[in-house]
């Protein structure tokens, strides 16, 4: 973990992921590539001479229509003075037929071109630190201390089976494993986050509430980078003759709801946030995480997401993670945060702070939140704009979002930071009017 770098300042140059910034901006793509990481050859493949044999397809598109256009007018003429144009027509058919041939052809490289384009990943922002791995990743803050036990704390996955609370057994009979069942008060602490959560974030950060299906379909999923490029990651639901997903983080829904739309400026920023479950295949993570309900197949989240300019995005993304840290420091639960390294960035980020919070049954710091300005790039693929004052044109907008927070492992950082020596859980004083308990002691069966 390397030290504090400076802040980082939005960069209208880089955000601009169209085919004309790609093909004008080669070298610095394929540089910024390199710094996430990637091999620029593997991601970008043929761009450069795809790109070519489109533009000379439509040249030639263009240049075949001009000399039909002459015929045509030659055609006019000899009509009008009686002349024989056959040979003429004859021509002008097997221009047309040149053009639709070019034009096809124009078509399938841009169909080409565009596939490439979707699989690019958006370019970390200039003051990003560069780095080759989660080592490279920059501690921005600290807050508060860990707890101070006179015995060994212990996991949550003992804990809640010890309090009859927490059942991943009969979770794994229902569904398999990464799945969990709660009971009494562990079923009422999620449900209590949830609410208190939803509270703050309303009532004091200013974010209106939205409820939004968990079912969504694919131009929703590539509205915000899901698709095509981490179909794996997701669990499809084959409705009828199309497919509708299950959504794997609340981001997705609430994003889209402006998909193909033109905001006002006056409306700018728009805040909003939703208590949503989250479904994910966790492919490629067999074998991590396998105790406990940190990793899970289905878990709860409440989702931060914004809509801004994009001069005003970098302030936005400050002060949505800060309102996602208030929420740790309400329950008193010490924790950390990240600026995320070139290489450790997702692929629709241009900047992302992590949360870690301090888990002393695991001694470790765990992500509980990921906060993320994504420029425009989310807003091109869902076409989302607004119009500045003044303008007649319109732009894309910023899109933001973050866990506020990630309800599943907030659950477990308070079991573990609130645990007692007699193995019961004190309640934080911020959720016991949510509660209505202090403390949760074993369960009677």
């Amino acid at each position: 973990m390397r030290a504090h770098q400076p802040s980082f300042r939005y960069s209208n140059e880089l955000p601009m992921l169209d085919l004309n910034f790609v093909r004008n901006n080669l070298p610095l793509v394929e540089k910024k590539l390199r710094e996430r990481g990637l091999d620029p050859a593997e991601v970008l493949r043929d761009f450069h001479e795809v790109d070519q044999q489109r533009r000379h397809a439509i040249t030639d598109a263009e240049t075949i229509k001009a000399r039909r256009n002459r015929a045509s007018e030659e055609i006019a003429k000899l009509k009008k003075s009686g002349g024989d144009g056959s040979a003429l027509i004859a021509e002008t058919k097997e221009l047309r037929e040149q053009i639709q041939e070019r034009e096809k052809v124009a078509a399938d490289l841009e169909t080409r071109l565009q596939q490439i384009l979707a699989g690019l990943p958006n370019l970390p922002n200039e003051g990003v630190p560069v780095g080759k791995t989660a080592e490279d990743n920059v501690e921005v803050r600290r807050w508060g201390a860990p707890p101070k036990f006179d015995f060994a704390a212990k996991p949550h996955w003992e804990l809640g089976e010890q309090l009859g609370v927490l059942d991943l057994e009969r979770a794994a009979k229902l569904s398999g494993a990464r799945f969990a069942v709660y009971w009494d008060l562990g079923a009422r602490l999620e449900r209590a986050l949830a609410n208190f959560m939803l509270d703050v974030h309303t009532r004091e950060h200013g974010y209106t509430e939205v409820l939004p299906p968990y079912l969504v379909n694919s131009d929703s999923m590539y509205g915000t980078g899901q698709l095509p490029k981490f179909a794996s990651d997701l669990f499809r639901v084959p409705h009828g003759e199309k497919e509708l997903w299950l959504i794997p983080t609340a981001e997705v829904p609430v994003t889209n709801l402006y998909r193909d739309e033109v905001l006002d400026s006056s409306q700018l920023p728009v805040s909003l946030t939703a208590y949503t479950p989250c479904f994910r295949s966790e492919a490629g993570s067999y074998g991590k995480d396998v105790r406990g309900i940190i990793r899970q197949h289905q878990f709860q989240k409440v989702e931060l997401v914004k809509f801004c300019r994009p001069e005003d995005s970098y302030q936005q993304l400050e002060k949505l993670t800060r309102d996602a840290e208030q929420i740790l420091q309400k329950l008193g639960l010490h924790y950390r945060v990240v600026a995320l390294c070139t290489a450790d960035l997702g692929f629709s980020s241009a900047k992302t702070y992590d949360i870690e919070v301090w888990l002393p049954g695991q001694q470790l710091f765990r992500e509980i939140s990921s906060c993320s300005n994504f420029e425009a790039f989310q807003a091109r693929r869902a076409n989302i704009r607004y119009r500045p004052e003044g303008k007649n044109k319109t732009e894309f907008v910023h899109t933001l979002n973050g866990s506020g927070l990630a309800i599943g492992r907030t659950w477990v950082a308070i079991v573990e930071n609130y645990q007692q020596p007699d193995g019961s859980i004190l309640i934080p004083e911020a959720l016991r009017p949510y509660m209505g308990a202090e403390r949760i002691t074993a369960r009677k069966f």
